[in-house]
């Protein structure tokens, strides 16, 4: 078995029943503990300091962990990943390419899907047998995001973790179904805790450390992680390819924009915190969010990881204040 990274989110059934284990980048980059040297090291290999810190970790990621080869995502995430993989190939990391159509053709989806089996000698079939074994525990990870805001017995941060690591569910799905089925168990026990704030994050996950926990003794709470949710694909028995063409990450910002609505309305979230990246192209979708979606919204940016600074706290705080203010 070999150990394959990912730039961000892929059809890993295609990499499970190659028999590979996937490995997410960005979450090997920002679990690590010395994840700040990651940046440091790719700085010194001539990385611009201006070049996003994702970026930086992924390249440093894939050295230190020794993958076998990375599935680059060249459509559909960052505007800065094929430079990256041309980096890796010229430092002898095999690459594989992968592009999410922009237009979201379904032919042109499935393609790729087909592409990549190929690529990595397996099937189609053996791939949709995969997302049988997968949506398993996706179906627990959803159970986790309606325990956060239908019965307020799980924390935004909690709730962060384990949707964002159903991107590779950590090399072996069942035990990281048996880590969210004992969670369940201790979380299902706890009395409710309804805060005072509901709050909806959207963005790409944070790179600042500890604002799930300051919101939370700001008496809010985030009871919907957008993208995380989205890494956890929650579109269970349907097709491979359909369950990535209903995913909205790496297509435009009006269809996150129908689900964000959705949920917003669903989960009564009174505002929003929009999380933009240093240097991300992503960053200028906020002119379109902040006018769309019919709630407050909060716009923080972030650049390296390092615990929430004093200023963003006190803007965190204001905006709650506000909020409970309106009596939204």
């Amino acid at each position: 078995m070999g150990r394959i990274g990912i730039t961000t989110t892929v059809p890993v059934e295609v990499i499970y029943a190659a028999g590979h284990e996937p490995v997410d980048l960005n979450n090997a980059f920002i679990t690590h503990p010395e994840r700040g040297r990651f940046l440091d090291e790719a700085e010194a290999a001539g990385f611009p300091t201006t070049t996003c810190s994702w970026i930086k970790g992924l390249y440093t990621a894939a050295r230190r962990l020794g993958v076998d080869a990375v599935v680059g995502v060249m459509s559909g995430d960052c505007s800065n990943t094929q430079a990256l993989v041309e980096i890796w190939q010229y430092e002898g990391i095999e690459t594989i390419p992968f592009a999410f159509p922009y237009d979201r053709d379904p032919e042109a989806l499935s393609g790729q899907i087909d592409r990549l089996c190929r690529r990595l000698g397996t099937t189609r079939q053996a791939a949709e047998a995969q997302k049988a074994r997968l949506d398993r525990v996706r179906a627990l990870a959803a159970e986790v995001d309606r325990l956060t805001w239908a019965e307020h017995r799980v924390t935004g941060a909690e709730n962060h973790l384990l949707l964002v690591g159903c991107s590779d569910f950590e090399g072996r799905p069942e035990h990281y179904a048996e880590r969210i089925e004992r969670f369940l168990a201790e979380a299902r026990a706890r009395p409710p805790s309804r805060p005072e704030v509901r709050l909806g994050y959207v963005g790409v996950p944070p790179i600042l450390d500890g604002l799930y926990e300051l919101l939370e003794s700001f008496g809010a709470r985030v009871v919907f992680n957008e993208t995380q949710r989205q890494f956890a694909l929650p579109y269970l028995d349907v097709p491979l390819a359909e369950a990535y063409h209903r995913y909205t990450y790496p297509y435009d910002v009006f269809g996150r924009l129908a689900d964000i609505r959705a949920e917003v309305e669903r989960r009564g979230i009174q505002g929003i915190i929009h999380y933009v990246q240093s240097f991300c192209f992503r960053q200028m979708e906020d002119v379109i969010l902040r006018k769309e979606l019919g709630v407050p919204v909060l716009t923080l940016e972030g650049d390296r990881p390092i615990p929430v600074d004093a200023r963003t706290r006190t803007r965190l705080e204001s905006f709650v204040e506000m909020i409970e203010g309106l009596g939204l």
